[in-house]
């Protein structure tokens, strides 16, 4: 294993605006072209750090799950304003020491969580 490359997450048909939207102009994540051989799809694809993409495809988002794919960003607050403005709610959840922490629904029902990576957690 060298490294996960990617996590791909469903979106109602129809929604890709919604995805757009969020993930590129709230978020600031960079799109990225899919590859030809993928055409048709209605697949929307960005950048999600250093060799790490983030992946969506038409399907069902399970709203009631817990699964979900983490954010190590700088600015907590600021992110939780931005979600707030976007009118998303963002609420808290058990605390991790050295991993200040939220999470948030994106518009399509999926869980996205929001930390800050200050140290080892065992300390």
């Amino acid at each position: 294993l060298r490294s996960l490359q990617h996590v791909s997450s469903p979106y109602p048909e129809g929604e890709a605006a919604s995805v757009r939207r969020f993930y590129g102009e709230v978020l600031g994540l960079r799109e990225q072209p899919t590859p030809s051989t993928l055409a048709g799809m209605s697949l929307v694809w960005f950048s999600a750090g250093e060799g790490l993409e983030l992946h969506f495809f038409p399907g069902t988002p399970d709203v009631k799950s817990a699964r979900h794919f983490c954010f190590d960003i700088d600015d907590l607050e600021e992110t939780r304003s931005r979600l707030q403005e976007a009118g998303l709610e963002p609420f808290n959840d058990t605390p991790i020491p050295n991993r200040p922490r939220f999470f948030c629904k994106d518009p399509v029902g999926n869980l996205i969580e929001f930390t800050r990576i200050e140290g080892d957690y065992r300390e």
